[in-house]
């Protein structure tokens, strides 16, 4: 592993077009599930235990596959992960979110793995493939692949949620801080779990964040894409 090339996959200044997605902050502030530092830990905690599992069990999976798996592994990764993704809004930016980090990550580090993958989702392979499939080309583990999408979630979450509640970034700080041994311990199980058949990777949903995703398309002024 390369710690140089992992804080580059990681950092948010990464061209991947993260900056326009909440991962659903915005929809959980607006019913008011998140409405401070205490409400955004908990919603953490709880996007932690059920789709951050799955995204990070899937970048790991993607990497693994990266490394020499059939071809045909691609586009079970994308029939699984699209079967654990019930919002059609959440499935559209995934696959735009993967879209633009394949595109990134080409320019960055070049690869014949990516043209395999965009023939498999021609309609876009989703984020978590996607970001796994960059971390391969960039020489990392599917652990760090893990990694790197928890650091995802966590920090899209964090980040939206300062600037939509004006929130201490100093107490926002801490409360990424707090989550560092649990994104730890996640990454290591994304990457036991990519050993396994893909059938098999966690499919833990979170069915709030589905529903909530649908309504937050039909908001006439919203600050986020998702």
């Amino acid at each position: 592993m390369s710690i140089a090339l992992l804080l580059q996959l990681a950092d948010g200044r990464f061209p991947a077009g993260g900056h326009a997605h909440s991962n659903g902050t915005e929809a959980a502030c607006g019913i008011g599930d998140v409405v401070d530092i205490a409400t955004l830990s908990a919603y953490v905690d709880g996007r932690l235990a059920t789709s951050g599992r799955v995204d990070a069990a899937f970048a790991a999976a993607a990497c693994a596959a990266a490394g020499g798996g059939a071809p045909s592994i691609w586009q079970v990764l994308d029939d699984e992960l699209a079967a654990r993704t019930l919002s059609p809004a959440l499935r559209r930016a995934g696959r735009t979110l993967g879209r633009q980090m394949l595109r990134a990550g080409e320019r960055v580090w070049p690869s014949p793995v990516y043209a395999t993958v965009r023939a498999a989702s021609p309609t876009g392979a989703f984020q978590p493939v996607a970001l796994g499939t960059v971390a391969f080309a960039a020489g990392l583990a599917p652990v760090d692949a893990a990694s790197c999408a928890l650091h995802h979630l966590l920090t899209s979450i964090t980040s939206a949620a300062v600037r939509l509640l004006g929130l201490d970034p100093f107490e926002v700080a801490r409360v990424n801080a707090s989550f560092a041994a649990r994104l730890d311990a996640l990454a290591d199980d994304a990457a036991m779990s990519a050993a396994g058949p893909v059938e098999d990777l966690p499919a833990d949903v979170g069915l709030l964040l589905d529903v909530l995703a649908e309504d937050h398309t039909r908001w006439d002024v919203r600050l986020f894409s998702s």
